[in-house]
């Protein structure tokens, strides 16, 4: 098959998969967490497992990479069926509705949908040009977001005065991960390349041989800690009789899908432009900006001209940090250890997806929101601070060995 065949296949798959990967988004970011709170009554340390699930994914994804160059197995196969274990997950917690249940087959369900996501980027690596592979995602992220909105609002209409339809919610859930499992089943890819390393965790030591890697990683670190800890928490203080918001299920809806959502769809071609010519850091650093703007909006005026303003930056922040998270790795590692990064970056986007809605659902009992969003805030401002020397580094592409040398040495 050829290169432009291959990118042609994958393009197609990857346009009809976006529509249930934009469900499942909403699953992770509204509507999971809302059943737990309004339907089961679950407590914080559950809200946070239900929160954390696609965070847990993330934390596996170095040994997913790990099992499967083990196993010689093509990454879409792979990844086809781990997300077809999240869709039976999906089905056991809506034919088994008790809170444990509830929590474990979510959690689950989740994670496995994030734990392919290094599978995907090297996909996106050996079946993307380089100078299209920013524009060709953001086209698939288009009909995700299209899809998150549209779904958010439909949903969110249909729970209103109805929580007891939640199992049906779970059931297409369930579907949109058994129609993404046939998806990527459908995409061209090759094994991972066999490294001479068997350990599971070998990828890390990537951190040690790449300087630039490694202070790119802890500038994301205290930004994605930030963004992670505040972003259930906006449930929470929409849902919570306790904020006095008394936000109608539509309402946070609404706010936490659709209006982000459409704002994402409108600016993720933009986006995906700016990924394949910009300077890497420098849209970091602006989408750093973006999301501080966006938190400290959303909780601090406490109207709802105020928290849809914040929306609107959040989801234009989000479009970009869609493309930026998914594909810079590509920008760094050499072709054949593309999933190797990734899974170094999902790993500790992982870490501290479990440990920041933990740690969020814990200081909002002692701490108020707004200054939950002002030490967030703060902790992006120092993310943007360390990455603002490191613009020098990189040009519009991939950064030149040579220069890698240089800066080891």
């Amino acid at each position: 098959m050829s290169d432009r065949s291959r990118t042609q296949r994958t393009y197609r798959s990857e346009l009809w998969r976006a529509s249930s990967a934009g469900i499942i988004e909403t699953a992770g970011s509204t509507f999971l967490l809302l059943v737990a709170l309004r339907w089961f009554g679950a407590g914080s340390w559950s809200k946070a497992f239900v929160a954390a699930g696609g965070s847990v994914g993330l934390l596996l994804s170095p040994l997913v990479v790990a099992l499967v160059t083990r196993s010689g197995m093509e990454t879409s196969r792979a990844a086809s069926r781990i997300v077809g274990f999240g869709a039976a997950m999906f089905l056991m917690a809506a034919a088994l509705p008790s809170l444990p249940v509830y929590v474990i087959c979510s959690a689950a369900a989740m994670a496995s949908s994030a734990a392919i996501i290094p599978l995907l980027t090297q996909m996106y690596q050996e079946n993307y040009p380089e100078e299209e592979r920013g524009r060709l995602f953001s086209r698939t992220v288009m009909i995700r977001i299209a899809t998150a909105a549209l779904f958010s609002k439909c949903a969110g209409d249909a729970l209103s005065g109805h929580l007891d339809r939640f199992r049906f919610l779970l059931g297409a859930f369930a579907a949109a991960l058994g129609f993404a499992s046939f998806c990527l089943s459908r995409c061209p890819t090759n094994p991972i390349a066999p490294d001479e390393t068997i350990h599971p965790l070998r990828s890390l030591r990537f951190i040690q041989d790449d300087p630039i890697f490694r202070r790119t990683l802890i500038c994301w670190m205290f930004m994605g800690f930030a963004n992670l800890m505040m972003l259930p928490l906006r449930v929470e203080y929409l849902g919570n009789p306790k904020y006095q918001q008394h936000a109608a299920v539509a309402t946070i809806a609404l706010l936490t899908g659709v209006v982000p959502n459409l704002a994402r769809l409108v600016m993720s071609p933009i986006w995906g432009y700016l990924f394949d010519h910009m300077n890497f850091f420098a849209l970091r650093v602006t989408l750093n900006i973006g999301f501080a703007i966006g938190i400290l909006t959303f909780f601090m005026t406490g109207t709802m001209t105020g928290m849809v303003c914040a929306a609107i930056v959040f989801g234009i922040s989000n479009a970009g940090g869609d493309v930026a998270w998914s594909l810079w790795v590509t920008k760094f590692a050499p072709p054949e250890r593309v999933a190797d990064y990734m899974s170094i970056h999902t790993c500790f986007t992982g870490i501290r997806g479990v440990l920041a809605p933990l740690i969020g659902f814990y200081l909002v009992t002692r701490l108020s929101m707004t200054t939950l969003a002002g030490i967030s805030a703060a902790l992006i401002g120092i993310a943007t601070l360390l990455l603002v020397p490191e613009i020098k580094l990189a040009g519009r592409g991939k950064l030149k060995p040579a220069l890698l040398e240089e800066v080891s040495d």
